[in-house]
């Protein structure tokens, strides 16, 4: 029984310390925030696109933390701020400048920048799969990992494939033979993938 009550304290306190981590970043006092953070869910060299959804958050500031769009322009709309750049930057950055913003307003403002929604990184995979259609493009994702979570259709030419890809205004067309890959073989096609890669399944 003490054991047991032991090894709840044990992780109790381990809990609460990786929350005070999450709130204070590597260093910093409890209660305290970072000027500006990414979502756990975006890494923090991610640059923000139209269609994202961003949360807002400026410390003990309730009336200027809300979560918004990107819209089609690359911008967001804050109160006091008006208009405001989001596309192009990363969390980081976004937070840092809407930061030097607000301190015409708000003496020392901290501000919390985190990825909701990352809508504008989006490949397609078309032809013969069980999924076709948009998916969000994650962090490293590969050719072969998006035709993992896409599936294969009975009537698939699996040495067939190829993906589209739009490089200096041009389209591009980049061969992948899945039953050569999975083997091991050509690990060259197993490219990386970019927003707004197509993969075609004949």
């Amino acid at each position: 029984m003490k054991k047991g009550r032991k090894l709840a304290v044990l992780l109790g306190m381990a809990v609460w310390s990786a929350t005070v981590l999450a709130q204070t970043g590597s260093s910093g006092t409890a209660g305290d925030t970072p000027a500006s953070t990414q979502g756990s869910g975006s890494p923090s060299d991610y640059v923000i696109g139209a269609d994202d959804t961003l949360h807002i958050s400026v410390w003990k500031e309730p009336d200027l933390s809300e979560t918004l769009p990107v819209r089609p322009d690359g911008k967001i709309s804050m109160p006091l701020l008006g208009d405001v750049e989001a596309a192009g930057l990363t969390p980081t950055a976004l937070g840092d400048s809407i930061k030097e913003k607000l301190k015409k307003y708000i003496a020392d403002p901290r501000v919390t920048v985190v990825v909701t929604a990352m809508n504008s990184q989006r490949i397609f995979v078309s032809g013969e799969v069980t999924h076709p259609g948009a998916m969000n493009l994650l962090p490293h994702m590969t050719a072969l990992q998006a035709l993992a979570s896409a599936g294969f259709t009975q009537f698939a030419n699996l040495k067939g494939i190829y993906l589209l890809r739009n490089e200096n205004g041009k389209q591009v067309k980049l061969p992948f033979n899945y039953k050569e890959v999975v083997k091991g073989n050509h690990p060259e096609q197993n490219i990386q993938l970019k927003p707004g890669d197509t993969i075609v399944v004949p």
